[in-house]
């Protein structure tokens, strides 16, 4: 290596740099004397696919290289060799519509390993990858290491030994370490690899970003625009006062292009004062009649404002039984409904209220989220499912009568945006109400978490409202980091689990 480098440059290959290739290739392949690219093949290669070519140059001279081609993905499928791939030379296996950018070869100069220089490389050819909104990298590569131990062991031995790190191999402890995984031994792959046996191992990349139909309208959101309602419990005379103050809300979020607006759990309770008559369970039955009326207004305000609407909750009354549910009313004008599982002591004590019975998630023009109704987030085994079901966004409306209430759902909150890899936001009511029983006094913080990872807030907290304060919290989340955070976080949390030791699965009724 040398001894002090000036200029380090990435750049695709011209032609006029054959003669630098051949060097470098020839240093980098002693043991293939005779297998560097003639001028002509580099000539047709650069003929056919220029952007694919690439070049490394330290102070001007070229060290290193990586040649590719963009294949069908049924080419990749069958049986082949090196020899098919580059169809003799003739490179006639390229195909600009094709869906696989295949890799034919990358080296660096002897003199020159060790400076992450191969890195650099593999980097681009993966941007060049996302660019061309391909599905993947693929590539045979071979294990010149494999022969010292072939007379001891098969090639998915070593192969399962340099992955767990008992061998190294030159190649393909590299590859893995690039975030390559494998797909499957190929034998007499490169004719004259004797260092290989013959044998290569196909790897692949894939690309997280690929879109199988990309669109010019109606496309699928990659910032989505959180409009979370800190709603103040106050008297109100009827339900047209609700749908008043409501309105105001979501007119406000949707004047600052929300893609959701979020009502807290049971906000809708300052209507039960007209019941402080009777005992609770029967106030909040009366109560669960507006339940219908509200989600009607509510998904013609989705229309009319276009916006997203996830309802907090409501009393709902079903078959004689009192549930806890939530409506998501889409800017399409459809709704669905979501149950509140978990039902706390001080809900089935004083209102008689069950558990729903249905975890699911929810397909949106942004993206599939999830709603938890306020206790249930304290349940990570539903949040799991949901996240093993897409979810990217959870949505927690809550309502809490003291600090110490609200901290658990805060942190148990925090907790599963960590555990889940997703985004968390949580909406909660401020205020008192002295002539409701049973709903007295409340306490809040609306709030966005995240994940704990580089692209992230060092703290896991994206946003927060101030408490106690009827507000809204407008917050951006980016999916683009959530998927960076899945494929190339530094801990993979949903990747990671030990799945042959324990799973997490819904119980079909």
């Amino acid at each position: 290596m040398q001894a002090k480098i000036k200029k380090v440059e990435l750049r695709n290959l011209a032609f006029e740099d054959y003669k630098q290739l051949k060097n470098s290739m020839v240093e980098s392949y002693p043991e293939m004397a005779d297998s560097y690219w003639r001028a002509n093949d580099i000539e047709t290669l650069l003929g056919v696919f220029p952007e694919g070519q690439l070049v490394i140059l330290v102070d001007g001279k070229v060290v290193g290289s990586a040649l590719s081609l963009i294949v069908d993905e049924k080419l990749v499928d069958k049986k082949h060799n090196y020899s098919q791939i580059i169809a003799d030379y003739s490179f006639s296996t390229h195909n600009p519509n094709g869906e696989i950018l295949y890799g034919i070869d990358v080296f660096i100069h002897p003199n020159y390993r060790g400076l992450r220089l191969g890195r650099r490389l593999y980097d681009a050819r993966k941007e060049l990858c996302e660019k061309l909104n391909l599905k993947g990298i693929v590539f045979a590569g071979r294990i010149p290491s494999y022969g010292q131990y072939s007379d001891k062991m098969t090639p998915k031995k070593y192969i399962e030994k340099v992955k767990s790190k008992q061998l190294h191999d030159p190649v393909l402890s590299f590859q893995l370490s690039n975030d390559f995984h494998v797909l499957r031994i190929m034998k007499n792959y490169l004719a004259g690899d004797e260092d290989s046996k013959e044998f290569a191992v196909l790897l692949e990349w894939n690309n997280i970003y690929f879109d199988e139909s990309p669109r010019l309208i109606n496309t699928e959101k990659n910032v989505i625009r959180l409009g979370l309602i800190q709603w103040q419990m106050r008297s109100l005379g009827n339900l047209e006062a609700l749908f008043e103050q409501s309105e105001f809300f979501i007119d406000v979020v949707s004047g600052y292009s929300c893609d959701f607006a979020v009502f807290p759990e049971l906000f809708i309770a300052p209507l039960m004062a007209d019941y402080n008559h009777m005992t609770e369970a029967e106030a909040i039955r009366e109560l669960a009649k507006h339940s219908d009326p509200i989600r009607k207004r509510f998904q013609e305000l989705a229309i009319s404002y276009n916006i997203n609407i996830i309802s907090g909750s409501m009393p709902y009354l079903e078959n004689g039984n009192l549930y806890n549910v939530g409506f998501l009313c889409k800017r399409d004008g459809t709704s669905e409904m979501y149950t509140k599982i978990h039902i706390t002591p001080n809900e089935a004590q004083h209102w008689g209220m069950k558990g729903g019975s249905e975890i699911k998630t929810f397909d949106t023009d942004c993206g599939k989220i999830g709603i938890m109704i306020c206790y249930d987030v304290e349940f990570p085994e539903v949040s799991r499912i949901m996240a093993d079901e897409g979810m990217n966004i959870l949505f927690v409306p809550f309502l809490t009568d003291t600090q110490n209430a609200y901290i658990r759902v805060k942190h148990c909150a925090q907790a599963r945006a960590i555990e889940n890899e997703c985004y968390v936001a949580i909406a909660g009511c401020v205020g008192n109400l002295p002539k409701v029983n049973n709903m007295d006094i409340q306490y809040a913080q609306a709030a966005v978490f995240t994940p704990s990872d580089f692209a992230f807030p060092s703290n896991g907290i994206k946003a927060e409202a101030t408490p106690n304060t009827e507000m809204t919290l407008i917050v951006d989340v980016d999916l683009r980091l959530l998927k960076e955070l899945h494929e190339h976080g530094s801990v993979r949390i949903l990747k990671d689990r030990r799945t042959d030791l324990y799973q997490i699965k819904k119980i079909e009724n």
